[in-house]
């Protein structure tokens, strides 16, 4: 029986206090100015509480400068730590959840190391930060206040304690992953995706409401209408208060309200308590627009497809796709690296609805990575020739 690996429990050079003035962020700036290589980087928000995700807390850690705790809701811009960080290397761990909420702070990376990505690419089947660590350093990491509502005030020592412990373990976790992928040889993989995630920008919808969980249940386009109205209603009401837009209404209440008949703000009460007279008011003004919309201002039942020229049947198509994604499957099996990371699945349903393309020259310039188009294109190539053409 394995014994379970020691939880680390404090930093090792104590918890350090909390910058929230200019002054203090100046001193920190000099600080890490004067450190050397890379930078461990972490961002605390408060989803699912306040509106938005943006960072409440930013966290660095450096060699020869020690570790540093940034209220970033009251210090604001933080674009000043960028010169002192120069061109080394930000290790953060899931670069596309940090990274957005840093630059909303004026932060940008000049070079990456994604630690989540790298055990990824090394085909770990866990790799959150507590499982990455327990790994590579065999240390348990305690992460019961990674949910916790970091605008809170003053944070609570206990926080600060994890807060800071989690970038303490980002530069040897580098260290042991970047040796790992050169044993695998697949750091030139990893030096190619941590170069594209440098641009990185999150996916834009252009009709938000509609990732409402349950709307694909709805078949009264009226019904649709009054989602919209709602998830409008609620979203300018919620950034307002700068509260999660579930904390007014979840998804499923939307539904149901969206559904339920009601005749006055009264009734919305009535079912929602929670409610103030003034939301439920605005509430039942947006559903009362939508009841009165013209039948050809209401929206259609599904998003408006972006047009795709494909000389495919729908049915033809969806053999195409399901053929590619088989061949995607096995190459992923073999190489030990999950299918999303290989190759990203919408390139590999745009693939399927071309016609006589060049399989290289189409992912190149879908945005697919060079290591990428080396091992896919051979395999997507050899499934295509099997298909039927058009």
């Amino acid at each position: 029986m394995t014994s379970e690996p020691p939880l680390l429990e404090t930093p090792a050079n104590g918890i350090p206090d909390v910058v929230d003035t200019a002054e203090e962020l100046s001193s920190s700036i000099t600080s890490l100015a004067a450190g050397q290589g890379p930078i461990a980087v972490d961002a605390e928000r408060a989803s699912g509480i306040r509106y938005g995700q943006r960072a409440f807390l930013v966290q660095l850690r450096r060699q020869g400068a020690g570790t540093f705790l940034l209220d970033s809701e009251t210090l604001g811009d933080l674009s000043g730590l960028n010169p002192a960080l120069g061109s080394d290397e930000w290790v953060i761990h899931s670069v596309t959840q940090d990274l957005p909420c840093l630059q909303d702070r004026g932060m940008a990376p000049a070079a990456l190391f994604d630690t989540e990505l790298a055990a990824r690419l090394l085909g770990w089947d866990k790799f959150g930060l507590a499982a990455v660590a327990e790994r590579t350093l065999g240390v348990r990491l305690a992460k019961e206040h990674s949910a916790a509502d970091w605008s809170t005030r003053p944070l609570p020592k206990a926080w600060l304690n994890y807060a800071a412990l989690d970038v303490e373990v980002l530069l040897p976790i580098r260290d042991v992953l970047h040796q790992e992928l050169l044993d695998a040889d697949r750091w030139e993989f990893a030096e190619q995706e941590f170069a594209h995630l440098l641009d990185f920008v999150p996916k834009h919808f252009d009709e938000p409401w509609r990732r409402t969980h349950g709307l694909s249940k709805l078949r009264s386009r009226r019904d649709i209408a009054r989602v919209r109205e709602l998830w409008q209603a609620r979203d300018a009401m919620a950034r307002e208060a700068d509260i999660a837009p579930s904390r007014l209404l979840r998804d499923r209440e939307l539904i149901a309200l969206a559904r339920s008949g009601v005749k006055s703000s009264d009734d919305i009460m009535a079912t929602w308590r929670r409610l103030s007279r003034a939301e439920a008011s605005r509430l039942f003004r947006a559903y009362r627009k939508a009841s009165r919309l013209r039948a050809e201002d209401l929206p259609p039942r599904h998003e408006k497809p972006r047009q795709r020229q494909s000389p495919f049947t729908h049915t033809d198509l969806k053999e195409r796709v399901a053929a590619l994604k088989s061949a995607m499957s096995e190459l992923s099996q073999k190489l030990v690296i999950p299918h999303d990371v290989l190759l990203q699945p919408a390139l590999v349903k745009s693939l399927a609805a071309q016609s006589h393309v060049d399989v290289g020259d189409f992912l190149a310039e879908a945005g697919a990575r060079p290591w990428q188009i080396e091992l896919s294109a051979p395999v997507l190539t050899d499934a295509l020739a099997r298909l039927p053409r058009a």
